[in-house]
């Protein structure tokens, strides 16, 4: 396996547990993890992890302003790919 895809899956899992995490402090009205913290991971390869989550959990789902972060990652991080995929000429 390459190192990209063992990165992509530990940032995955990674984002899942955290997202479970915080949904377990919030319910036990503990600390919690903060947004930016969340949407870094979501940000470095954690969407398909964090957003799994969100929806397994519902955590998270019904904030609009975190899930406008969220989708808005989503649609920059696909544009750069387009953008890369386009300008090697595939």
């Amino acid at each position: 396996m390459s190192l990209l895809f063992i990165y992509f899956v530990i940032i995955n899992l990674f984002g899942f547990f955290l997202i479970w995490y915080d949904k377990k402090q919030a319910i036990a009205n503990q600390y919690r993890i903060s947004e930016k913290i969340l949407l870094s991971i979501v940000v470095f390869g954690g969407v398909f992890g964090s957003g799994l989550s969100m929806l397994f959990f519902r955590h998270k789902t019904s904030k609009l302003s975190y899930l406008l972060k969220f989708f808005g990652i989503i649609i920059v991080e696909i544009l750069v790919f387009y953008i890369i995929y386009q300008s090697i000429g595939c």
